[in-house]
C-alpha cells in the first residue's frame, strides 16, 4: 500500500541537468545560483533582499542577531512569539540570547492573537522587548495590520516567520512583505521544497549586510560580489598601508557558519515560478477534504478555507477529548501520516518544563490546539485516488 505522507519530493530532470552542471563547475557553495536565488526570491515575496542560509532555524538566528546589533540595546532582550509552532522560533530565541515571552493563539488559524501582544506589553517594560516574532502557522496569515501598529507604537521590531506561508496573502500583500524582516524554510514538507535551506528577506539594507556578515562568521566584508582581485575591494582600501589585510578573513563581530550550497539554492530557484500552481493544487485538495468530511462536523472541526492561504498541510482539530489519539494511530495503520499540530512549547513541551508553571492557564487555545489537533498531507503531489482514499479511511474509523 502506498504511503500518504505530510510532504513529497520530486525532482524533474531539468533540476537534475541543472545540479550536475554546478557538480561540473567546481564551485558547490554560494556561486552563481545562489545569488540568482536571492534576486528571484526577493522579488517574489515583495522585498528589497534575500539572503541564503542553510535552515529556516539559521535564518531565524541570523535575523534576530542581525536586530540585536541594530539594536545596540543590551536591555531589549525579550521577544514576544506564539506558543504554537515548531519548537526552532523558541529555541533560535534562546540561541541569540533572548528571552522568549509567549502569548496565546486564536483557535482557527492558530497565529499569535494581537489582543496577547498588548496584555504582554502591559504587564511588563516595553523597554525591555526587542522584537515581536508571529508566526504563520500551516499557512494562515496572523493580523499583521494590529501587530505592526502594536509594534511600531512601542519600537518593537516585527520579524514574520514565513516558514510555512509561501504564497500566502494577508490583504493583498505577500506574506514576509509585511515587517521589517522575515524568515523562510525550504524544508521537504513545505511548499516549495528542496531540503535543508533558508532565507532572511528585509527592505532593509542595514538588516541585508548584518545577515550576510553573521551567516559567515561575522566577516567583515559584505559586498553582493567581490571586487578583491580587481583591487577595488572598498574594505582594501580602508586599510592601505596594512600589507596582508584580508577581508575574507578578518571578522568583526560573532557569527555562524550559515551558509549553503549552489544545489539547493538552484534546486528553489527552479520551483519559485512554480509557487503559484503548488498553492492552486493544495487549495484543490483543501476543497476536496473538506467537502469529503464535512459529514463528520460533529468530531472534527475542518480548518478554515481561504483562497489566499498557501496551505502547508490540512489541520483538524478534533472535538472530542482523548480521541485523537484514536484517529491517528487508525490512519497511520492506513499509511496516512499524520503529525499533531505541534504543542504548546512552555506547557507540552519537555525542553521547556522550567516555564510550566510560569505559563500554567495563562494559554488555553495553544494546549487546546496543541492536545487535539492534528495534520495530515495536502501537497501538491497527491492523486485523487490518494484524497478519495483519505475520505474512505475517514468515513471507517468515525462510523
Amino acid at each position: 500500500m502506498k504511503e500518504i505522507r505530510i510532504g513529497d519530493f520530486s525532482i524533474s530532470e531539468d533540476e537534475k541537468k541543472r545540479i550536475n552542471k554546478i557538480l561540473d563547475s567546481g564551485r558547490i557553495t554560494e556561486g552563481e545560483e545562489t545569488k540568482r536565488f536571492e534576486r528571484n526570491w526577493a522579488e517574489k515575496i515583495g522585498t528589497k533582499y534575500s539572503v541564503a542560509v542553510n535552515s529556516g532555524t539559521s535564518a531565524l538566528i541570523t535575523g534576530l542577531y542581525s536586530l540585536k546589533y541594530l539594536a545596540n540595546d543590551n536591555k531589549k532582550n525579550k521577544v514576544i512569539t506564539t506558543p504554537l509552532t515548531f519548537v526552532s522560533d523558541a529555541h533560535a530565541i534562546i540561541q541569540a540570547g533572548l528571552t522568549p515571552v509567549f502569548g496565546d493563539v486564536d483557535r482557527k488559524t492558530f497565529g499569535i492573537l494581537p489582543s496577547e501582544i498588548e496584555r504582554i506589553l502591559k504587564e511588563n517594560d516595553p523597554s525591555e522587548f526587542l522584537a515581536i516574532l508571529p508566526v504563520h502557522l500551516i499557512g494562515y496569515p496572523c493580523d499583521m495590520d494590529k501587530i505592526n501598529y502594536i509594534g511600531k507604537k512601542n519600537n518593537l521590531f516585527v520579524m514574520e516567520d514565513c516558514a510555512q506561508s509561501h504564497g500566502t496573502l494577508y490583504k493583498g500583500k505577500v506574506t514576509g512583505s509585511i515587517s521589517d524582516l522575515s524568515v523562510f524554510s525550504f524544508y521537504v514538507a513545505h511548499n516549495i521544497q528542496v531540503g535543508e535551506l533558508g532565507a532572511v528577506n528585509t527592505n532593509n539594507p542595514e538588516i541585508r549586510k548584518l545577515s550576510k556578515k553573521i551567516k559567515a562568521y561575522g566577516r567583515r566584508c559584505s559586498c553582493e560580489v567581490c571586487t578583491r582581485m580587481e583591487g577595488t575591494c572598498p574594505e582594501i582600501f580602508k586599510y592601505k598601508g596594512e600589507e596582508d589585510f584580508d577581508p575574507r578573513f578578518t571578522f568583526d563581530m560573532l557569527g555562524f557558519n550559515f551558509k549553503t550550497t549552489d544545489i539547493f539554492t538552484a534546486l528553489a530557484d527552479s520551483r519559485i515560478n512554480q509557487l503559484e500552481e503548488i498553492k492552486e493544487k493544495r487549495l484543490a485538495n483543501v476543497a476536496f477534504l473538506n467537502d469529503g468530511l464535512k459529514n463528520h462536523s460533529d468530531i472534527l472541526k475542518l480548518p478554515e478555507y481561504s483562497s489566499d492561504v498557501s496551505y502547508l498541510s490540512y489541520p483538524l482539530i478534533v472535538k472530542e477529548n482523548g480521541k485523537r489519539k484514536i484517529i491517528r494511530t487508525e490512519l497511520e495503520k492506513r499509511k496516512i501520516e499524520t503529525r499533531p499540530i505541534f504543542q504548546c512549547i512552555p506547557t507540552q513541551q519537555p525542553a521547556y518544563n522550567y516555564l510550566k508553571e510560569d505559563y500554567a492557564g495563562k494559554l488555553p487555545n495553544a494546549e487546546y490546539v496543541g492536545s487535539n489537533g492534528f495534520y495530515i498531507g495536502c501537497h501538491q503531489y497527491l492523486s485523487k485516488e490518494d484524497l478519495e482514499y483519505i475520505v474512505k479511511s475517514f468515513d471507517e474509523i468515525l462510523k
